[in-house]
């Protein structure tokens, strides 16, 4: 198969990443994966002739030290997250901020990398996974709410910007659980995504034409109401 380009996967585990991941290998990407412990990727790596790479999406250096090693790219998916739970007075501060910083400030600094990479010859898709936090902050959860929503607030602002000088920009919003083997659907009836499902959602947004970009398109299962 012909090459598709190159894609790098930041925030690679074991769940929708590694859907995208076989996903954009079987369509004839060269793939470049980062994540903090690259350990885990060793069976994934191997399976999709992908790069390793270990980086911290939250530290600039290390950021920008990932996206020298990997080169020209035509494809970014930032996929990073990190959650604190609690009552909003028993929070711990550090927590927050680290929440903050994978979510919404990693995706600036890769965000900004990608864009300059690709803005030199016109073309390329960032895309972001976002979450419903993004859209509707929950109790007991306002770090997630406020990382998601500047994660949301960066790709609305990057498309308007980007989209214009030929980048498109995609936010996806994952409006429920995503089924696992640690997670199995408790229905039986297709009531949680399936990472290969949404997968494939994000390859409908690389493949769109100029003509018609969406910059944000949300997944929800069947059965949800909303």
């Amino acid at each position: 198969m012909a090459s598709s380009g190159t894609a790098l996967i930041i925030g690679v585990g074991d769940g929708l990443s590694a859907s995208l991941t076989r996903l954009l290998h079987r369509e004839g990407y060269r793939l470049a994966l980062a994540a903090r412990d690259t350990g885990k990727l060793a069976k994934l790596g191997e399976e999709t002739k992908a790069s390793l790479h270990r980086c911290d999406a939250s530290d600039p250096a290390a950021v920008a030290a990932l996206f020298e090693a990997v080169g020209d790219l035509d494809v970014m998916i930032y996929n990073p997250s990190y959650r604190v739970r609690g009552p909003l007075i028993e929070l711990e501060p550090a927590e927050v901020r680290r929440t903050l910083e994978v979510t919404a400030f990693g995706a600036f600094l890769a965000g900004q990398r990608a864009a300059r990479n690709m803005l030199k010859r016109g073309k390329g898709t960032i895309i972001f996974s976002g979450a419903s936090a993004g859209v509707k902050g929950y109790p007991r959860s306002a770090p997630f709410a406020m990382g998601k929503f500047a994660l949301r607030g960066l790709a609305q602002s990057m498309a308007r910007e980007l989209h214009p000088q030929g980048v498109h920009i995609g936010h996806v919003v994952i409006d429920g659980g995503i089924r696992s083997a640690r997670r199995p659907d408790p229905e039986g009836r297709d009531a949680m995504l399936d990472p290969d499902s949404i997968a494939q959602n994000y390859l409908n947004l690389i493949r769109q034409p100029r003509d018609s970009w969406a910059w944000e398109i949300e997944v929800r299962p069947w059965v949800e109401t909303f």
